[in-house]
């Protein structure tokens, strides 16, 4: 089995490589499918301009063929055609259609080749042959004014209006006058609307790729972190169960031995290890099974009203052997008032234990404890301060997870299986508490408990 430290980069590699190339053929293929219905639209302008423009022509030349003799005018597809306006000469297009006539001929063609026909302004333009110089013949209402805001929207390369010239005189015509028809219409936003949903679903996915990307490098971390947690607390266990059977085993060669067996004091003596050592080996597997409690959440308290003092100076005489080990002294500043909760006796007489061993494991000689209680209006506080060793900000982080166990530099240097903390904290949850943790390196820590006193008072 590959280990996940060498696997883990592969993945993280693999599946960002696979991120970013769906990222840029998304982006390709946007930008591709932009340009093709871009170019599609300019398409259907042209086809438009070309179908204004034959529509136009062959209106205006079926007229002229008309003979003016009184009759009705002639009509063609729709468009009247007041043939009273038309000379025997070839008539300019201003001259032939009225304004409404030009505009409905150019919505008709706009909705034949699929293009916006409520918005657009147009004008007939004269043009004096051999100049640049231009003049209105006829125009919509609002001509000039998007005319203007077209011409200053392309100074500044904005592409808001689409401006369409279309030639109205041919080239055998008999009319010297040269004019053009101009259409000018906004952008049509039909690519982005045809494309939003695409454009929306496609980001969408890439939000929900990148997502399952995150909570995949967050699992596989937490994976690798609870390897190695798991890894040092084999460890630890292991060494925390083969230092007492090791002495047991000793203890019993011991026992056997013809010249010990004569000495009913040195049969008691080591009678009396192998039972301090069974002790400490049920302690450590109490700890366990503590440990599989807590995570079902299983912890049933026994509430019953508590002397928090009692509990304190009992667990601290309980205790001299340790502190005369480090060299070290309690000072006892108990000062609550009312130091009365309601509490598991057990449990919270194991909470206190854990948080002064701990003070006595992280420390070096020359040890001092301070423990302060004091009231306020609704709580009690306990505070158990220390000039251990301290802590790290990330090891105060991390203090009450299960299995982690802040290292003075050999694994086993410190005895447990790093479920102490975890353990108080729940035992404080569970009694509706609150713990805090101040720690500098080489400075001590100090825990601060906060128990609600409702419940005890009276």
């Amino acid at each position: 089995m590959i280990p996940l430290k060498k696997i883990f980069p592969v993945i993280v590699v693999l599946i960002s490589l696979s991120l970013l190339g769906i990222i840029y053929i998304q982006i390709s293929w946007i930008k591709s499918a932009l340009l093709i219905k871009q170019e599609q639209l300019f398409q259907r302008a042209i086809n438009m301009t070309q179908d204004v423009y034959n529509d136009m022509m062959s209106r205006r030349q079926a007229a002229i063929m008309f003979k003016i003799d009184g009759k009705e005018p002639a009509t063609s597809k729709g468009f009247n055609l007041d043939i009273s306006r038309v000379p025997y000469q070839a008539p300019a297009a201003s001259d032939f259609f009225t304004v409404q006539e030009v505009k409905r001929c150019i919505q008709a063609n706009m909705r034949k080749n699929r293009l916006d026909s409520t918005n657009f302004e147009f004008a007939i333009l004269g043009i004096v042959p051999g100049s640049d110089l231009a003049t209105i013949k006829m125009q919509s209402a609002g001509f000039v004014k998007m005319y203007q805001k077209s011409q200053e929207d392309s100074l500044k390369n904005i592409n808001d209006y689409k401006v369409q010239v279309i030639p109205l005189t041919e080239q055998n015509d008999y009319s010297p006058r040269v004019e053009r028809l101009m259409i000018v219409m906004p952008t049509d936003d039909s690519i982005a609307k045809q494309l939003g949903f695409m454009i929306s679903g496609g980001v969408l996915f890439t939000i929900i790729i990148i997502t399952a990307f995150a909570l995949t490098i967050r699992t596989l971390l937490n994976q690798k972190k609870l390897s190695e947690i798991k890894s040092d607390f084999i460890n630890n266990m292991t060494h925390e169960l083969k230092t007492p059977l090791a002495t047991i085993s000793l203890a019993i060669d011991a026992i056997r031995n013809e010249k010990v067996m004569s000495k009913p004091e040195k049969i008691q003596y080591f009678s009396g290890i192998i039972k301090e050592e069974n002790k400490r080996m049920n302690k450590q597997v109490e700890s366990i099974l503590q440990s599989a409690l807590l995570e079902k959440d299983e912890i049933a308290l026994k509430l019953q009203v508590m002397d928090v003092h009692h509990v304190i100076e009992s667990t601290t005489n309980n205790l001299q052997l340790q502190l005369a080990a480090k060299n070290g002294v309690v000072d006892l500043q108990l000062d609550a008032i009312n130091p009365v909760i309601m509490a598991d006796d057990v449990h919270f007489s194991n909470l206190i234990f854990n948080l002064m061993d701990n003070a006595i494991k992280y420390s070096n000689d020359n040890l001092e404890i301070k423990i302060q209680t004091y009231n306020t209006r609704k709580s009690l506080f306990i505070v158990i301060a220390d000039n251990g060793i301290g802590m790290s900000r990330d090891t105060i982080s991390r203090i009450f997870e299960k299995f982690y166990r802040a290292h003075t530099g050999n694994v086993h240097n410190v005895k447990g299986f790093g479920l102490g903390l975890t353990y108080v904290k729940a035992i404080v949850d569970a009694h509706k508490g609150k713990i805090k943790v101040e720690s500098a390196i080489g400075k001590g820590s100090k825990f601060t408990l906060e128990f609600p006193q409702e419940l005890a008072k009276g």
